[in-house]
Parts: C-alpha cells; sequence; structure tokens
C-alpha cells in the first residue's frame, strides 16, 4: 500500500474515540430531579442500543444477534444480585414449563447424563435413573440402570443433555427409537410412543395404620393426588398421616395453598407482600377440610425443602395444625412469576411470601420442632469414604450379586467395615441405595430412615398430644431470638 494513502494510527484511535463518543454522549447529558428515574432508563436504553450496534458492526468477527440479546438479558437479569430473578433460555423455560403445566410429551424416562468421560473409561451416554409409572417407557420394561446409546440411531456419547431432553419429548403419537445396552454384553432396540406424561407429584403407602405421602413437587396436579392418596388412607382407616416434604424444592404458589387446605380449617395459610399493590394478596383455607381434625399430622422437612414446601410447612406450625420433624428448612421466602419472551423467558421476584404468624422466613428457614438429623463424617471418614468409592467395590458387588438379600448385604458390610473402618450401617445403607439405582426404588425405607423412624415413633407411642403443647408459632421463635439477641448485647 502507498505510504501516502495510510491512515496515521492516531488519527484511527481519534475516530474511534468519535465514535464511541456519539454512542456515550447520553451519558453526559444532566438531568432534572424532578425527571427521577424516567430520563435515567430512557437514557441507559439508548446507551444499550447503541452498544448493541456498535458490536455488530465493529467487532472483529461477526455476531449472532441472538448471543448478544441472551447475554445482554442474562447480564441484566444477574445484576439484581437476586438468585430466583434471572434470564431463561429456550431449553430453561421448555423444562419450566413442563413443570408448571404438569405434563408434557414424553417417553417418561428419568435419565442422567455425565458432563464428562466416565471414571472407567467408558462413554458418558445417557443412564436411566427410574422409569415413570404407567408411561412409554415403563410399560417397554427399561429398567434403572439401564444405559440408552442411541437415540433415533445417534450416539447420545456426544450429545448434551438439552439434546437429549429434545429428541426424547416433544409431539404426542411420535415414534422414538432407542439402543438399550443392560449390563456388559446385552444390547436391544426399543421402540417408544411418546405419550403426555404428568409429572410425578406425590407417592404414598401406608405403613401399619399411619398415612405417609412424599410430595415430589407442587404442580397443578399435586392437590388432586394428594386428596386422592387421603381418600384412599380414609379407606384403609388410617388414624395419623406423615406428609414428606424433605428435597421439595416448591413450585406453584396455589397449589401449596390447596394443599395447605387440605388440613387446615378456614384462616390465613399466607399472604405476599410486595411495593406492587396488585402483588398484596391473603390467601386463606375453606372451612372444610380432607383430614378431620383428630388425625395427627407430621411433616418432615431438611434443608432442601423451599419456597412452596415451606408456604406448607410454615402454615401448619404457624396453626398449629402439624409437628415438625428433620432439619432446618432452606430459606426462599420470595414469590417468582414467570413471563415468555418468544421461545425464551424471565423470571423475577415480585413479592415476599408470610406465614400466618406474619414471619418471612427468606434466608432464615424454619426450624423443625424436633431435630433428627443423619450421621455426618469426620474428615477422617470422608477420606475413608473417598477411597472406597474410588475403589468401586460397591456397584461391582450389586452388579455381581444382583439379588442379593438382607443377610448377604450385612455380611458383605461387615467386610467393607472391617476393611475401611467405616460404620456398619452407614455400609449398609450405601449397599441398598445401590441395589435401589437398579430397581424401582420403595416409596420408603425404614430401616435406614431415622426423620421417618423418628415420625412414625411418635405417633405410634401416643406421645403427639404432648409434643404438640410445646410448639412455638414462627413468630414466638422470631420473637425470643430478638430477645435473647437483646439481652446479649446488654450484657
Amino acid at each position: 500500500m502507498d505510504a501516502k494513502k495510510r491512515t496515521p494510527f492516531p488519527v484511527l484511535w481519534l475516530a474511534a474515540i468519535l465514535v464511541l463518543s456519539v454512542i456515550f454522549i447520553f451519558a453526559s447529558v444532566p438531568r432534572a430531579d424532578a425527571q427521577g428515574n424516567d430520563q435515567d432508563s430512557k437514557r441507559y436504553t439508548s446507551i444499550i442500543q447503541n452498544v448493541f450496534g456498535f458490536i455488530q458492526k465493529r467487532y472483529v468477527e461477526e455476531v449472532d444477534p441472538k448471543v448478544l440479546y441472551e447475554g445482554a438479558m442474562s447480564g441484566m437479569f444477574n445484576a439484581l444480585g437476586d438468585p430466583y430473578t434471572a434470564f431463561l433460555p429456550e431449553s430453561e423455560m421448555s423444562d419450566l414449563n413442563d413443570t408448571t403445566q404438569g405434563n408434557f410429551g414424553g417417553v417418561g424416562l428419568y435419565i442422567t447424563k455425565p458432563t464428562a468421560a466416565r471414571p472407567d473409561g467408558r462413554p458418558p451416554y445417557v443412564e436411566v435413573a427410574s422409569p415413570m409409572e404407567d408411561t412409554p417407557g415403563w410399560r417397554a420394561g427399561i429398567n434403572p440402570g439401564d444405559l440408552i446409546i442411541e437415540i433415533n440411531d445417534e450416539s447420545t456419547d456426544t450429545l448434551s443433555m438439552d439434546e437429549v431432553l429434545n429428541r426424547l419429548r416433544g409431539i404426542p403419537g411420535v415414534e422414538v427409537k432407542l439402543l438399550i445396552r443392560r449390563g456388559e454384553k446385552l444390547e436391544f432396540p426399543v421402540t417408544l410412543t411418546r405419550a403426555i406424561i404428568e409429572v410425578p407429584t406425590v407417592k404414598h403407602a401406608m405403613i401399619g395404620n399411619i398415612g405417609y405421602l412424599k410430595l415430589l413437587t407442587f404442580t397443578p396436579m399435586s392437590v388432586d393426588r394428594t386428596r386422592e392418596a387421603l381418600e384412599e388412607f380414609k379407606g384403609k382407616s388410617y388414624t395419623g398421616f406423615i406428609l414428606d416434604l424433605r428435597n421439595n424444592y416448591g413450585g406453584l404458589l396455589n397449589s401449596a395453598v390447596g394443599i395447605s387446605d387440605l388440613f387446615l380449617e378456614g384462616g390465613v395459610v399466607v399472604s405476599t407482600k410486595s411495593r406492587i399493590s396488585s402483588e398484596n394478596q391473603v390467601f386463606t383455607a375453606r372451612r372444610d377440610t380432607a383430614v378431620p381434625s383428630n388425625i395427627p399430622i407430621i411433616v418432615l422437612i431438611n434443608r432442601g425443602s423451599a419456597s412452596a414446601s415451606e408456604i406448607v410447612a410454615g402454615a401448619l406450625k404457624d396453626r398449629g395444625r402439624a409437628f415438625l420433624i428433620g432439619e432446618k428448612s432452606y430459606g426462599k421466602g420470595s414469590v417468582q412469576q414467570v413471563y415468555p419472551l418468544d421461545k425464551s423467558g424471565f423470571r423475577i421476584t415480585t413479592a415476599r411470601y408470610y406465614t400466618p404468624s406474619d414471619v418471612n422466613i427468606d434466608k432464615i428457614g424454619i426450624p423443625p420442632d424436633k431435630e433428627v438429623l443423619f450421621p455426618e463424617f469426620s474428615d477422617a471418614e470422608a477420606g475413608k469414604l473417598n477411597t472406597l468409592i474410588t475403589d468401586n467395590q460397591i456397584p461391582a458387588y450389586v452388579e455381581a450379586n444382583p439379588n442379593a438379600d438382607a443377610e448377604a448385604v450385612s455380611a458383605f458390610a461387615r467386610e467393607l467395615s472391617d476393611e475401611y473402618e467405616l460404620d456398619f450401617s452407614l455400609l449398609r445403607r450405601l449397599i441398598r441405595n445401590e441395589q435401589n439405582r437398579t430397581v424401582i426404588a420403595p416409596v420408603y425405607d425404614l430401616e435406614y430412615d431415622v426423620q421417618l423412624r423418628e415420625a412414625v415413633d411418635i405417633l405410634q407411642n401416643g406421645n403427639y398430644g404432648q409434643l404438640m403443647q410445646t410448639t412455638k408459632t414462627l413468630r414466638e421463635l422470631q420473637n425470643e431470638t430478638i430477645l435473647e439477641d437483646d439481652t446479649a448485647l446488654a450484657s
């Protein structure tokens, strides 16, 4: 190139500065205090639009507008510093719709997929965690632990989880071809026809004369399925009821109110408060109840019980209708609304909820009336457990002995206890968990579940009424904490 035609380097910088000055010129415009946030909003909106266009025209490589859009949206919601407010890309919006609507087109399989190569060197195929009962996958005889090698002749080892779900879910009535691997050698094709799959929401069973119901999530079907279980318990003359909310991350607010309504005779269930007047609401129970007042209720909670679970637990505790056992709950006391944006969308916090005694438990949680904890590992035990897991002894044993009974499991647990110096009962539980991974797990397991066992003991031993007289509302507990803090400061 002719040197005389070159643009001097300082001139290039000057041109760039001038362009950027045009983009950000609004930032230097003074505003009158009376115009407030409206003028700020317009100013920043204009800057964002200009920067968006500038990147598309000036960046060294061509940029997909969708990438910039999703990045800008994610950054805007992340700037709020609220973990429950977020931009939802298409895949996340689709999964959320499945949960909130309560059903979707699919084959009825819970699946997992490693994000990297497996430790044993085998490809990261899709593994079936469990088939949902009475679905195409369940009726075809697909078992927990089966590997899905191919979907419609496409290997699953290179597919992401979103890609796998997109191939398994879709329009009902359409066939999906799978290649299944069971064990080391058995491979066979299965053709499934997609159907409407209801999101599982409850598991239930009788424990002696006690009705036990594990609520998995809060969907539009949760109230009906719970009511059906209660009718079944009634037909079997149940004398006590256990509601298991452990590891239930929440769901729909209306579903939580509906579940609480089954146990409460009128009165407040929960209230929501916001700077937006339309979000200030009080939700109450109806006068009739599905569970008679003479039926004692115990609610199980743990650190995985959140949001809608805490609404139910808080309502039953504050209203003196249930005794809580387990661990302090997660502490999510806010309400979110979901709004669509084409195929994507966003979730935004619009209010905070308050229990009947007018307490918000956000970042605090709900303490149980009786704390029952599973054993925790010391550092030394954790190191030994890591060694055991790395040695792969338990999965290898279960694979070699798929029909091992309780006596055989105990014998193997004693061998491991001697070898690794770990607690015998812990090892039996780990072996049982591995066995349950390759079969449909039971609704409950009294032998290993210390929290459930405590609830059953209380209901069967007849001291429920005495314990209920010692319970306190969340407001009373909060006031006691404030008083203790003030006393400590004064001293």
